[in-house]
């Protein structure tokens, strides 16, 4: 497999949105098929690092849905919209900045206090379960207006996350990754049991 041709194929397949603001690199010497850090707030482009040599081990319905998963979790990670949790940061970042000018060490810290739990906070909502199995709904669905149906996009990305396991010499799925195939199972038809709203 030649990545370069790769690597535009997989570009073609995304949603423009997504084109504009993720990087595909070739990173041969990773140990996971497809990696991506947690983007930060002032890094424009995200990046999405893929082992090409353990890539090709994958069909390609598998490697679609396995890149239009990624990219549909990477692009619905916001630090910029207006709710609760960027409201605090807000907020933080004008009183340390009030009580830097005022001298005042405790309101400083409590500031800091502030900013830094509203950042764990948007963190932690963004790796959670909910958007997790919500990034994958969102790649069946771009796969399906390429052309899959809802039950195949399903079934390639779960036979996708169980090769992938395997590939990388994983001797068992993660939990999360264990309820993302449930869930993949229910909207294959495969189970009649999906992941309850509240896990």
């Amino acid at each position: 497999m030649e990545p370069t041709i790769e690597i535009r194929r997989l570009y073609d397949l995304m949603p423009a949105s997504a084109r504009m603001m993720t990087k595909i690199i070739s990173k041969p010497e990773q140990a996971k098929v497809i990696d991506v850090y947690f983007p930060l707030p002032w890094n424009r482009e995200r990046p999405i690092y893929i082992n090409f040599d353990l890539w090709r081990r994958l069909t390609k319905p598998q490697r679609d849905l396995l890149l239009l998963r990624t990219v549909s979790w990477l692009t619905e990670i916001k630090w910029f919209k207006p709710d609760i949790d960027q409201g605090l940061v807000i907020a933080g970042l004008l009183g340390g900045l009030v009580e830097f000018l005022q001298t005042d060490v405790i309101g400083v810290v409590v500031a800091g206090g502030l900013i830094s739990l509203a950042v764990y906070r948007i963190i932690t909502i963004n790796r959670s379960q909910q958007s997790q199995l919500s990034a994958d709904t969102t790649a069946i669905k771009v796969a399906q207006r390429r052309g899959y149906s809802e039950t195949e996009a399903a079934q390639h990305l779960l036979s996708a996350i169980e090769t992938v396991s395997k590939i990388e010499g994983r001797p068992a799925l993660d939990f999360m990754e264990l309820i993302r195939c449930q869930n993949l199972r229910a909207i294959a038809g495969l189970s009649p049991l999906g992941v309850p709203n509240k896990l």
